[in-house]
C-alpha cells in the first residue's frame, strides 16, 4: 500500500507538468516526496537524454522553451520539469542557492548541475551534467544550447559548485 502512494505521489507531478502551465516564478525548489534510489535514477536518466535532446536549440536571454529558444536557467528549468516534474528556481542565483544538496565534483552523476563564474565571484552560469565529463548548457547570445566537456581548460577554471536536485 505504501509503494502505490509513493508511485501515485512520483507520478501525478509528471503528469500534471505535462499538461501547459505558467512558468513557476518563485525562488525555491518545489517540494517533492522522497524519492527511492531506482525512482531517482530513473529521473536523472530522463533528464539527462532530455537536455542531451535539446543540444542545438537556439540560446535566448530569458528563454525557457525548445520554440523560443533557451538561457541556461531556463534551459535547466525546462528539463527539469518535463524530465522529471520537479520545479526549480529560474535564476542561476536560485538554483546555486537551493536546488539540491551540494555535492563534491568528484562524485557527480548524470542530471547533477553545475555552476560556474564566468565573470563574478558567485555563479553566474549553469549547465546539467550528462557523464562522462560533459555537460549541456545554453552558454552566450547567438549560440545554441551545446555539450562541452567540463575538462576544458575555459570551464575547468570556473567550475565553482555541484547541486543534485533529485538527491540520490
Amino acid at each position: 500500500m505504501i509503494a502505490v502512494r509513493l508511485l501515485a505521489l512520483l507520478v501525478l507531478p509528471a503528469l500534471l507538468a505535462a499538461c501547459g502551465r505558467a512558468p513557476v516564478r518563485d525562488e525555491r525548489v518545489a517540494t517533492q516526496p522522497a524519492l527511492v534510489r531506482g525512482d531517482a535514477e530513473r529521473l536523472a536518466q530522463s533528464v539527462t537524454i532530455g537536455a542531451l535532446g535539446l543540444v542545438g536549440t537556439p540560446y535566448r536571454y530569458g528563454g525557457n522553451t525548445p520554440a523560443g529558444g533557451f538561457d541556461c536557467s531556463g534551459l535547466i528549468g525546462h528539463v527539469y520539469r518535463e524530465g522529471a516534474g520537479l520545479a526549480l528556481p529560474r535564476t542561476v542565483a536560485g538554483l546555486a542557492e537551493a536546488a539540491g544538496p551540494e555535492i563534491p565534483v568528484r562524485r557527480m552523476r548524470s542530471g547533477d548541475l553545475v555552476f560556474f563564474s564566468t565573470s563574478r565571484r558567485r555563479p553566474d552560469h549553469a549547465g546539467i551534467y550528462v557523464g562522462e565529463g560533459r555537460f549541456v548548457h545554453a552558454p552566450s547570445s547567438g549560440g545554441t544550447v551545446r555539450l562541452d566537456r567540463l575538462d576544458a581548460p575555459y570551464w575547468r577554471d570556473r567550475l565553482q559548485l555541484v547541486r543534485r536536485p533529485l538527491g540520490r
